[in-house]
Formats: C-alpha cells, structure tokens, sequence
C-alpha cells in the first residue's frame, strides 16, 4: 500500500475521510487569507483618517488653500470679471463652470464634504485601479489588490498634496479609468475621457491611444465631448475662455511660476536648467513630440497586448511630460505605471515598483543626498520617474517566457526557523546576490529616514531636547560613578594632552564610520551575497532597535554635558550657552547618543568579519576596528562607556532577531574544482564573485 493509501486508511480510522487534511488547509489558507484581506483595509483605514487629520490639524490659513481661493468668501469664482485676472486660478473655464456653484456652500462644511468626497475618490480609483489589472491575476492578488491600491493611494504625494490644498487633480485620472474600465460602449467611453479632458486638456492625448487600439467611436465621443464641454464654457464665459485657450495657450503661464520645482514637466526643468526665450520653447516643444510619439507607440502596443491598465499608465506618464505644467497634484499618472513587469530574473521583478512607490511618495530630498551636484536629478525625480515610464522601461509583454515565471533565485536547502507560522524562506535561503540597485535605494531612503527620526526624537530641533537630554546625561554619570566606569574625562583630558592621538581619535572617529560598513557590505556583495543577506539583515535591525532606543531616551553625550569639562576635540571648546554642534546642527539629533551607533556599527563590522574572514590576521583586524572606535568615541566626548554597551546590546539584538525570523545562517563552502556531484543537504557552493 502506498503512502497516500496508508494516510487515508489512517484518516479513516480517526473518523475521518481521505482528503479531510487537505481541506482542513485549504480551509485555514482561506482564513489567514481573509484576516490579511481585513488587516489590510485597516491599514487603509487608518492611512484615510491619518491623512484627514493632517488636514483639519493645520491651521485654518494652511490648509485647503487652493479651494479656498476659489470658492472662499473672497475667492476668484465670486469676483466678477474674469477667472485669470489673478494667478490664483488655474484651472480651464469648464472647470471654473463646475465650481462656481460651490460658491453658495458655506465655508466650513466645504471643506469637510470636499476632503471626505476626495477621500472617496480615492477608494473609487484604487478599486478601478485593481479590478483593472492585467491577467493572469491569482485569486490572492485579486483579493488583497484592492486594500493595497487604496493604501499606496492615500501614502502617494499627490494624493496628500490634493487633500492639503484642496485639489482637483483626482477627478480626471478615476474618470479616465471609469472610461476605460468600467462603463460599457465606446460612446461613453469616450465622453468620460472628454469630460477628463475638459478639467485637464492633456488628456486628449488619450484619443490616439483609443484610435490606434481599435476603438475609433470611443475617441470620436471623447473629441466630441470635450469640444462641446468646452463649448458651453466658451459660450457661458467668453472673456475667460479666450482668456485662457487664445492668450494662455491652454492654461500656460497660469498660476505658480513655470520654473518652479513643483511643476514636473519637460517646460519646467529646461526652464529650472536655465534655459529661456525661444530656444527652450522649441526644445520644449521638440522633446515633447518626440516623447508622445514614443510613449504613445509604447501605450499602444500595451494595449494590444491585452495590459491596458499599463497603456493607460503610459499614456498619463506622457500627459505628466508634455503638459507646459504638471503640478505635484497632477502626478498620479506615474503611480499606476507600477503595474508594469520588469525584469527577467527575479531578484530584478521588485525594482521598478519599489522605485515608483518611494518616488510617488516620499520627498525628493529623502530619495537623493543633498548636494547641489543632484540638484537637476532631485528636482525633477517625478519627471524622471514619467519619463522612463514613458520611453525607455523595458516592461515585459504577455506573451514573454519571462512574464509569470522570472528566472528564480538559487536557494539553499530549507533552514528551520523559529516562527513556523511566519515562513519569510519557505524554500531556503537566497544565495543570488541582490539587485544592486534596489540595494541602493533601500539603503538611501533607510539612511533618511533614520536621520528624520532621530531628528524628530527631540521635537524637531536640537534645543528642543537639551533639558531632557542633559537631565538624562546627569543619570547615566551617576551610573557610571556607581560602576566605577567614569572614565571619559580621564582619557578626554589625556588625548587631549598628546596632540597626535588627539589628531589620530578625531580623524577615526569623523572618517571610519560609514566607510567601513559600506566597504564590509560591499565585499559581502560581490563576494558572499547569501551572507549579505544575514549580514545587512542584522545591522538593519540593529539600526532600527537604536532608533527607538533615540526616541524614549535622548541623552546629552559627554561633550554636550555642561560642567563635566570634556574638552570636544573635534568642534573646540563649547559655549553652552550657545552649543556648537557641528557641521550637521540643522540636520541630525545631536542627543542621539544611547545607543552609540558609531560603536554598534563597528561591533557589527568586527562580528561579520570574525564570522567570515577566512584569515586569523582578517579577524584580529575585524575586532581591532570595534576597539579603536570604542577609544575614539570616548577620547573625543561623544560618547558615554554605557552608550557602548547599549550599541553592543542592539547589534546582538539585531543579529537574534535575523536568526529568529530567517533561522540559522546558511554555511557556504567553495565546492572542489572539478566537482561534478551536488553538494550535500545544507551545504552550498559559493556564488561567484
């Protein structure tokens, strides 16, 4: 009798029938499934009445300052005149016909029914945007896409920045997917994606990605709708309609300055990079055609290739381009360009959407460092991010090999892990290194935001936190004097005293931090990428446990502590009156001492090269690094003894919590040359370098 006989007679004898286990899982898979499906609208939830706070929060100037000077007691749709004899108006005269009956709505209830219809606006999109994705769509995705597009919706900056200002930059992106996915017959297609275009006319450049596709009634109706749309505005306000299509050109020069960072459009950063006058209107104009013939070429064979949802995508990503302004509220376009595939192996599949989302939302200046070199790249990341959308993504059509079944990651046999309901590595471990890229963006959004935090810990501001900081500067001196571990103004006082070691500390202390981490992670990646892996998992932990660590226990370090007498070898002698913290005043938390981070990353450069050094003499430099950075944080007052110790603590912390949720890590050993059998269970041959 075979297994299967034997489990089923088994079954049987229990009272139960052959196959009841595997329904008893599906069952349970089903159940983990809703509660996921559950949490994950929670988290919607919770992301719509966060940002319903942030607006009702602001003071009443700050906020919904764009509805305001519209339809507020003194806003451009009362006075009589025209619409545009202010900058404050930019949007068409069909537009400024819709509104205007806003105007008789009292002020306060505006603003709430105007921020709860926004909001949703926003769950209609993202419930269009998941239902229109492109199959084949497994039922889990089909089940969890829609909590999840409403969440990266409501995180996305253009989202916020309409719910702030009280924008209307939604509205023509849902109806443009209503059209194309939710309404039946090309006519009323067409006349949602007129109406679209009517508020905004860069639309229009949906009506070739509607004829070339097939639909030729559908981009009738939208040209039809939107002429006669914009008729009737002509015919209700001829003033602001000439106003706005003969001497404006559609809207261009209307409202903020062109030049400015907030417009997201080729006119915008050739007018940012300097250029003016006719020469960068007919560039403007060159490299706009020449994107719109591109992307639209590219929309269309999206479309064919039955991923409409992504033509669609396209297609805004060009609009985002071309338009003379494109306004951060305008953006969205960009988002939905996720949907696209990538990549044909695996390790790339996650690049191009995490790419999007950090960009759609998250600051420029957390996505690139501040210097002025990036200034051009920083100020025009939405653009970029539009532009490759538009021409140059390589997404992978339907039809590639490629599209369901990317070329998987080699893994290791299967590691036992603690958490057996959580399995992170239900098939092992990924030995493959990861995609650089991704690598490198993760690790620069991770670094901003842990200098927000740190910063945040203390309110914002460094001064915000001294009282505090230095009250819990007293407590840890009085622990250590009961340790007998005060040594700091001991050794300060006698580096200070002998000038090469007080030049030796200060040039370790400011150039070693960073760039040994970044050289240990480096090496691991070309050579050791499945301990990459465990190794960046660690210190990525451990840099998170220390920052709560920043957050429920500022700390003034030695140097900072009025009438201790440490000397700050680094900045000179302080007036506490007025702290000198460095270069890096208005930027970092400078009672962010426990844990010590510059302790804790060097501990954790010593632990992974002790682990993996295949030398004695590499580890004895391994743990020579902690050693001398332990010295140098005391020698120059930054740092307490007990900072040290509490760095020590999360790095262990960090390196615990990887074994718990990750198990073990896998031992690699360079397989014999010319081996031709397979390595055991457990053990694996080395990636090359």
């Amino acid at each position: 009798m075979g297994r299967e006989g034997r489990r089923g007679v088994a079954d049987v004898e229990r009272g139960g029938r052959p196959g009841d286990g595997f329904v008893g899982a599906q069952e349970t898979a089903r159940a983990r499934l809703r509660a996921l499906r559950v949490g994950l609208w929670a988290v919607a939830v919770v992301l719509a009445a966060r940002q319903v706070a942030a607006v009702f929060s602001a003071p009443r100037a700050d906020r919904l300052t764009d509805l305001e000077t519209w339809v507020g007691p003194n806003g451009v749709l009362h006075v009589k005149g025209s619409l545009y004899d202010s900058t404050r108006f930019t949007g068409t005269p069909f537009g400024g016909l819709v509104l205007k009956p806003l105007t008789r709505a009292a002020e306060q209830t505006l603003g709430w029914g105007w921020t709860f219809g926004t909001l949703l606006l926003v769950v209609a999109l993202g419930l269009v945007a998941a239902r229109a994705l492109p199959p084949p769509v497994s039922r889990r995705t089909s089940l969890l896409a829609a909590p999840v597009a409403v969440s990266l919706l409501m995180l996305s900056l253009p989202v916020r920045n309409a719910l702030h200002l009280g924008q209307t930059g939604i509205i023509p992106v849902l109806l443009v997917l209503l059209g194309c996915f939710v309404v039946r017959g090309e006519r009323a297609c067409g006349a949602f994606i007129g109406l679209a275009a009517a508020l905004q006319p860069t639309v229009l450049l949906f009506g070739p990605l509607l004829w070339f596709t097939g639909r030729r009634r559908a981009a009738v109706s939208a040209g039809t709708a939107f002429a006669a749309l914009t008729a009737l505005a002509w015919a209700v306000m001829p003033r602001d309609s000439d106003r706005y299509w003969v001497h404006h050109l559609a809207g261009a020069g209307l409202g903020e300055s062109a030049d400015d960072a907030a417009n997201q459009s080729l006119h915008g950063a050739l007018l940012r990079l300097g250029l003016t006058g006719p020469l960068e209107t007919g560039l403007f104009l060159a490299l706009g055609a020449a994107v719109a013939v591109v992307g639209l070429r590219r929309a269309v064979r999206c479309a064919r290739d039955g991923q409409l949802l992504l033509a669609v995508a396209v297609t805004g990503c060009v609009a985002v381009a071309v338009s003379p302004a494109t306004w951060r509220h305008q953006a969205l376009w960009v988002l939905l360009a996720l949907v696209g595939r990538v990549g044909r192996k695996a390790s790339d599949r996650y690049v191009w959407p995490v790419a999007v989302v950090l960009v759609m939302t998250l600051p420029a200046r957390m996505m690139l460092p501040n210097t002025p070199a990036l200034d051009p790249l920083r100020d025009n990341v939405v653009l970029i991010a539009a532009l490759a959308a538009a021409t140059v993504v390589p997404f992978l059509s339907r039809t590639s090999a490629y599209y369901r079944t990317p070329v998987p990651a080699d893994r290791s046999a299967r590691v036992p892990t603690r958490w057996k309901r959580i399995p992170l590595l239900p098939n092992g471990r990924v030995l493959t290194r990861p995609n650089l890229l991704l690598e490198l963006l993760l690790i620069r959004v991770g670094y901003s935001a842990y200098q927000q935090v740190r910063l945040a810990a203390t309110g914002g501001t460094n001064s915000g936190g001294r009282a505090l900081a230095e009250h819990h500067g007293d407590q840890v001196a009085a622990v250590e004097g009961f340790l007998r571990l005060d040594v700091e103004h001991w050794v300060n006082h006698a580096v200070v005293g002998t000038p090469f070691l007080r030049d030796f500390f200060d040039f370790y202390y400011e150039s070693f931090h960073f760039g040994v981490p970044l050289t240990v992670l480096g090496v691991l990646y070309v050579r050791r990428p499945a301990d990459f892996r465990w190794a960046r998992s660690g210190l990525a932990l451990a840099t998170l446990l220390a920052l709560v660590g920043f957050w429920l226990y500022p700390l003034a370090p030695p140097r900072l502590m009025p009438g201790l007498g440490i000397v700050d070898t680094v900045h000179g002698v302080q007036d506490f009156s007025k702290p000198d913290y460095g270069t890096l005043t208005a930027l970092t938390n400078q009672y962010a001492a426990m844990p010590s981070l510059h302790f804790g990353w060097s501990l954790w450069c010593g632990a992974v090269v002790v682990v993996l050094a295949p030398r004695w003499w590499m580890k004895a430099l391994g743990l020579l690094h902690p050693l001398l950075t332990l010295s140098s944080i005391v020698a120059t007052g930054n740092h307490w003894v007990l900072d040290a110790f509490g760095g020590a603590a999360v790095v262990a912390a960090g390196f615990a919590l990887t074994r718990l949720v990750q198990g073990p890590r896998v031992r690699t050993t360079a397989e014999p040359a010319g081996a031709g059998a397979r390595p055991p269970v457990g053990v694996v041959g080395r990636t090359p370098g």
